[in-house]
């Protein structure tokens, strides 16, 4: 009957807490290099580390800790994740210096989408096997061409605008 019981548990429980097993399954001290690459190809790499680590609190939340470069004092980035709706997939990612940007679960992937001075970046970080896959993708807010935008056979097309990618900045994180 015990057996019985805690089988129970186990099932209910990865069902409730762990459908998708983000973030418990992200959890702990991952580190890695960063590669920075522009059209002219990698110009740059440097140590990175994420730690994804539980908190106490209510609503549920975790450090969400980025340290870029060998000096870890100057490069740590101590933000915290916190869970809004995991059933809809929605985060937010609080800088901790008034910044709080939306972040959202879709298919194991976990997204950030924002603008800051003139620049879109669109982030995404995927767990794949035993590495952390962190990617950051930017360009500028101008569009190099607006395409469409005319009758074409009795067909209204809309204008669509195409936005340069300029970085591309790529981790593939190992947990310690």
């Amino acid at each position: 009957m015990k057996a019985i019981l805690f089988t129970l548990f186990f099932f209910s429980a990865n069902w409730l807490f762990g459908q998708t097993g983000f973030p418990e399954s992200w959890q702990g001290q991952w580190t890695g290099t960063l590669e920075i690459f522009t059209p002219a190809g990698k110009v740059q790499e440097l140590p990175m580390e994420l730690h994804i680590l539980p908190k106490d609190t209510l609503p549920r939340a975790w450090s969400y800790t980025i340290i870029y470069g060998a000096d870890k004092v100057a490069g740590t980035r101590p933000y915290e994740l916190v869970e809004v709706d995991s059933a809809k997939g929605q985060y937010l990612i609080d800088e901790k210096n008034s910044i709080k940007m939306e972040a959202y679960l879709l298919g194991g992937k976990f997204f950030q989408w924002f603008e800051v001075q003139g620049s879109l970046l669109f982030t995404s970080t995927e767990l794949v096997g035993e590495e952390l896959v962190w990617e950051i993708i930017s360009g500028n807010m101008e569009p190099v061409s607006v395409t469409g935008n005319q009758l074409l056979d009795s067909e209204d097309i809309p204008p669509v605008k195409t936005f340069p990618v300029g970085v591309l900045q790529r981790a593939r994180l190992r947990r310690l």
